[in-house]
């Protein structure tokens, strides 16, 4: 059985975007990156609300070659070949290869497809994931936290959300992040 990540790049008080909607403070340097790179490295499957695939559709045709950082197009060609689930009322196609789109969350359908697969799910996106997290889907959290306070913005959990969790794994990074990764106990 594979198992649901909810990854995020967060403010230390906890928000993935800044009351404007700026999260440009949570782009990580080469170090994280590389970090990043090798934690997604067992995902097939990534869950994205419209606003996160809006972003990450990025990916799709990011430049590769000599003159881009080498930690760039190592993550393009991991995004490039996982497979994509969308969900979202509005959107009408995928912009991206190997993307379905879905118009709603169904934790049955999600446990079922984690039941089956081989390799691990990613789910993104702050409503989504909340979505994920009341099902009982989620079975791993990986927080990766900036040095800053944003005070407003998008939470990244959602409020009336009781888990225990598991802490295995931590590390500072040389520019200040700190790397977060907890077991969700059942």
């Amino acid at each position: 059985m594979a198992k649901l990540i909810c990854t995020a790049m967060t403010s230390l008080d906890g928000y993935i975007a800044d009351a404007k909607g700026d999260f440009t403070w949570a782009a990580p340097d080469a170090e994280v990156h590389a970090f990043v790179n090798d934690q997604e490295r067992d995902i097939g499957t990534y869950l994205y609300g419209r606003r996160l695939y809006d972003t990450m559709v990025f990916w799709e045709t990011a430049p590769a070659g000599p003159a881009e950082p080498a930690v760039m197009a190592d993550y393009a060609e991991l995004w490039r070949a996982a497979d994509k689930i969308v969900y979202s009322t509005t959107l009408t196609s995928a912009r991206s290869a190997r993307t379905r789109v879905e118009r709603t969350f169904d934790a049955d359908a999600v446990r079922a497809l984690k039941d089956s697969a081989e390799r691990d799910f990613s789910i993104g996106g702050a409503e989504l994931a909340a979505h994920a997290f009341r099902a009982g889907l989620v079975d791993e959290v990986r927080l990766f936290i900036s040095p800053v306070i944003v005070g407003g913005g998008t939470r990244f959990l959602p409020d009336e959300l009781r888990l225990d969790l598991r802490t295995v794994d931590e590390r500072r990074f040389d520019g200040g992040c700190v790397h977060l990764r907890y077991l969700v106990s059942r």
